[in-house]
């Protein structure tokens, strides 16, 4: 197990691996200062058996009908029919140390009853690891250990969102990743030879903390 921040690899790999995992990445400021890192992931639930024309038919009426009734509803209404929709939403803040890993993936243990398929379970938790862990070295590594780094996940039928919130100075996001892939003959990384058996095992089985350490 790594102590230290300055032990883990340089080179954006970590920005790499989360820009090969998710279906969409983002780092935005937010109005309060902050910085959000988000990612989403998509995934066909087990037993889905409707037709493309049912579920795209279903899916313009429900839309239909939640732009009807969205301007009639005060903020808080709205806030409220959306977290409806997710099957769980968990948040989590933790301070600026990366022995703190423990207990971000203890927290999304919670997570493990879910019908989430175990390729998809692994990558999104391996996604998770990179997050907090860039947070941790690179946005928050002149900061205070107490500067809090919060974990929110929320995660609907057929889709996994991750939200990470740091106090660190903004940076260009795209440019950095765009810099970071130019800079390597591999435009992503072989995420088929992280998929063999040996490094991707079963729920609820977690990972330890060592095999998590592989970026920067």
């Amino acid at each position: 197990m790594l102590n230290s921040i300055d032990q883990l690899a340089e080179g954006g790999r970590g920005l790499k691996l989360m820009w090969q995992i998710a279906d969409e990445l983002s780092y935005t400021r937010t109005l309060d200062g902050r910085n959000c890192l988000w990612l989403r992931k998509s995934y066909e639930v087990e037993g889905r058996e409707r037709s493309q024309n049912i579920k795209k038919a279903s899916l313009l009426d429900g839309l239909m009908k939640f732009l009807n009734t969205w301007d009639w509803q005060n903020k808080t209404q709205q806030e409220q029919e959306l977290h409806e929709s997710y099957v769980q939403h968990i948040s989590l803040q933790v301070n600026t140390d990366l022995n703190a890993l423990t207990i971000v993936l203890e927290w999304f243990e919670q997570l493990k009853n879910l019908s989430i398929p175990n390729e998809v379970w692994w990558k999104f938790q391996l996604a998770l690891a990179e997050g907090f862990t860039n947070a941790v070295r690179h946005a928050h590594k002149n900061l205070p250990v107490e500067t809090p780094v919060q974990l929110e996940i929320m995660v609907c039928n057929g889709r996994l969102e991750l939200k990470v919130w740091d106090c660190g100075p903004y940076f260009d996001f795209d440019a950095k990743l765009k810099e970071t892939l130019a800079a390597d003959r591999k435009p992503c990384l072989d995420l088929e030879v992280l998929d063999h058996a040996c490094l991707m095992p079963s729920r609820p089985k977690t990972l330890e903390l060592s095999q998590f350490i592989i970026a920067g």
